[in-house]
């Protein structure tokens, strides 16, 4: 009988909700239920913390279309106070009954409301453990323009940029575009799976690439394109400190200009993912010094993948951490683990061993 409790977290009010909760059938599917009981809460894209089904096959991907987390009319409730690790449900009529008393939470949320530091906060709050980077360094994650400025101070290569903040206009900062020549990327600043993020290679069309990313989020980041490979490296933390994989590479073709949202989750012919094993030494070395070199920049801690660009002339370029990546099939954090030798049930294993381990308060 497994004696210790993982409650999975995932879903969420940003529009990644349908890929956390893909992400989330992966690791029910990956977790030990000889060592672990395993509860499922998703939440609800209105914001509802709710009990749902720890079986993976009802999280999954099928034919084009994301699951999502239901409404079921109750409530799950965290502890109310430090040293209570005892989670409740509290139903529409007034009526509270346990749920289990948890010992680590592995949170899959992505995007703002989740992956951004709110839900690590709320953790935090009442000394629960978790999964993954604390408040400042998921903060840090998931707002590029931050993200940035912390490699910058960490001396890493990045992609010039402006930063667009609400209310700002994109007319009194037009020179400073243009210098950034063209073409250029609009990303929204805090959102996540290419979601609002549009290439732009005529100026004309600027003000469209705005209008779409506005939607996920009011701070925009319009990027230098960077010419080069797209390689991306996992980063794990274990027990005797964090660990770089081997590089990956994503080539994209067919219709897709870059590897937005559709290539990654629902045009998998267009997409060739693959380990980078054509790298030299030396290069694939120096990836990895900067994987982890960024990993500390930001403080992440459990997991993270890190991706670069890799220039005809060597030069890497630090595109972005993401300090809670996929875990769908598609996915290649989960991938390169596996290439290294470390299989998905290992990976989890490794992930909530070092979370139980890890000091509550600060650290």
């Amino acid at each position: 009988m497994a004696d210790q409790t993982v409650l999975v977290l995932f879903g969420g009010r940003s529009s990644e909700h349908g890929v956390s909760c893909v992400t989330a059938g992966g690791v029910l599917g990956a977790i030990d239920r000889d060592r672990w009981n395993v509860v499922a809460v998703g939440i609800t894209a209105e914001g509802r913390w709710v009990h749902v089904s720890d079986d993976p096959a009802d999280w999954q991907l099928t034919d084009g279309h994301m699951p999502t987390v239901a409404d079921k009319g109750s409530t799950v409730v965290p502890p109310a106070r430090a040293g209570d690790n005892l989670w409740r449900t509290l139903s529409e009529d007034g009526v509270v009954e346990d749920l289990a008393h948890v010992d680590v939470v592995f949170p899959l949320l992505h995007g703002p409301w989740g992956e951004d530091g709110t839900v690590q906060g709320a953790l935090e709050l009442v000394d629960v453990r978790y999964v993954g980077s604390g408040v400042l360094a998921s903060a840090a994650g998931m707002d590029k323009q931050f993200m940035k400025a912390a490699f910058r101070d960490a001396g890493l290569p990045v992609t010039p940029d402006v930063t667009l903040l609400r209310g700002d206009s994109v007319a009194d900062r037009m020179a400073q575009v243009e210098a950034l020549g063209l073409p250029v990327f609009v990303k929204p600043a805090r959102a996540g799976s290419s979601m609002g993020i549009s290439k732009v290679t005529d100026l004309a069309t600027l003000p469209a690439a705005l209008a779409d990313a506005v939607k996920h989020d009011p701070k925009v980041l319009i990027e230098q394109a960077v010419l080069g490979r797209e390689i991306e490296t996992a980063v794990l933390e274990t027990l005797d400190g964090p660990v770089a994989s081997g590089a990956s590479e994503i080539i994209t073709g067919g219709d897709h200009d870059f590897y937005d949202f559709e290539a990654k989750y629902l045009d998998a012919d267009a997409i060739v993912l693959r380990m980078a094993d054509d790298l030299d030494e030396d290069t694939a070395a120096r990836v990895r010094d900067i994987a982890l070199r960024a990993f500390r920049a930001v403080g992440a801690e459990g997991l993270a993948r890190v991706d670069v660009f890799l220039g005809e002339d060597g030069t890497i370029t630090v595109n972005e951490i993401n300090t809670m990546p996929g875990f769908t099939p598609t996915s290649q954090y989960p991938r390169m683990w596996a290439a290294a030798g470390k299989s998905f049930p290992e990976l989890v294993e490794t992930l909530l061993q070092t979370a139980l381990h890890r000091p509550l308060g600060l650290r």
